[in-house]
């Protein structure tokens, strides 16, 4: 059974811009976006493993977010609001990059009441692990062969191939995945 997670906000290209991030992390997911409460409503509320909802609509709605306090996730325009103490947020205006890593320190920190965001097993080789481990840590390809001691074009296979299993094409992406699987830590990136 595929998970479903809903992103809950009024604006489209926060929505779209989350959607595509975490469709790169978890392809297996069904990520639906809601312009309104409304329209969570008329579809099936209750079926979601996780709610990514701006902050706007959870204090509209806030008895029907509590209730499902762990598995919802207020989307905000800034780091640390008093009045969101003890709830998930997640800072939608942050590079690519930075939202990647709040995505896994939200999942690090004990976002588990819900289930967590799904794992799925892939068959990547000890050499394939060597060479993500390596990009997410932020080397090129250059220093990937001089590190391994193979040939450039050796690197960039072993990169097209990380891909297509993973089927994430964003270093963003790839990063989090490396981090959930725990071939590098959060904090060392």
């Amino acid at each position: 059974m595929r998970p479903e997670i809903a992103i809950i906000d009024a604006n489209t290209l926060s929505c779209l811009g989350l959607q595509g991030l975490l469709q790169e992390v978890i392809p297996q997911a069904t990520i639906r976006t809601f312009p309104s409460f409304a329209a969570l409503m008329a579809d099936t509320p209750d079926m979601y493993a996780h709610y990514f909802v701006s902050a706007q609509v959870y204090f509209e709605h806030t008895s029907f977010f509590r209730e499902r306090r762990p598995k919802s996730i207020v989307l905000t325009m800034q780091d640390n609001l008093p009045q969101l103490s003890g709830i998930p947020t997640l800072n939608i205006c942050q590079d690519e990059q930075h939202l990647a890593k709040s995505i896994l320190q939200l999942r690090s920190h004990g976002h588990h009441g819900g289930g967590t965001l799904p794992d799925e097993e892939h068959d990547l080789s000890v050499r394939e692990i060597e060479v993500l481990t390596l990009l997410v840590k932020g080397l090129i390809h250059k220093e990937i062969a001089d590190r391994l001691n193979i040939s450039l074009t050796t690197v960039i296979t072993h990169r097209k191939n990380i891909t297509e299993k993973l089927g994430i094409k964003s270093l963003s992406g790839l990063t989090i995945y490396a981090v959930m699987r725990g071939y590098v830590e959060a904090d060392g990136i």
